[in-house]
């Protein structure tokens, strides 16, 4: 089955773009790795983790987050979607032995932190972008994830 071609978003590079090709690839044949170079960009990526080496400046610390509604039911079309903007491992809490982030049940504020995604060995605070509850936490800590997955379900407040 063909692979519809995706918008790219202003931010992509040519890493990004190398990077969710080789992912598609990765999901599509079943594979565990796969490794890329195209120039002087080389791109590896493995299933619960990733690896990218690029020629330029180093990667810096990403905060960001994606949300999208979610329409699975009458009650939860007005419910906000936090998804992963990266591949990574997710982490509730900043520490091993510090108290998670947030929780199911718990209030959260516009641009509070939510997680860390942890990618190249570097921590990225995932932000919401909406105020409300936290309804639901769809990953365990310490698991990894993929771009574009969910990570929280949010009934935003009115």
């Amino acid at each position: 089955m063909p692979s519809r071609p995706r918008p790219r978003a202003p931010q992509d590079g040519p890493v990004v773009e190398l990077a969710r090709r080789l992912g598609a690839l990765l999901g599509e044949l079943g594979l565990s790795e796969i490794e890329a170079s195209v120039g002087r960009i080389r791109v590896r990526l493995q299933r619960g983790g990733v690896q990218t080496a690029a020629a330029g400046p180093a990667p810096t610390q990403a905060i960001a987050s994606v949300e999208h509604p979610v329409t699975a039911g009458a009650d939860s079309a007005s419910m906000v979607t936090i998804e992963a903007p990266m591949v990574g491992t997710f982490y509730r809490a900043s520490s091993p032995t510090a108290e998670p982030y947030v929780s199911e049940g718990d209030l959260v504020k516009e641009g509070q932190i939510l997680c860390i995604i942890e990618a190249m060995k570097l921590m990225n605070e995932i932000e919401s972008k909406a105020a409300g509850r936290i309804v639901k936490i769809f990953v365990e800590n310490a698991h990894p994830v993929e771009f574009g997955q969910s990570l929280f379900l949010i009934d935003p407040t009115r």
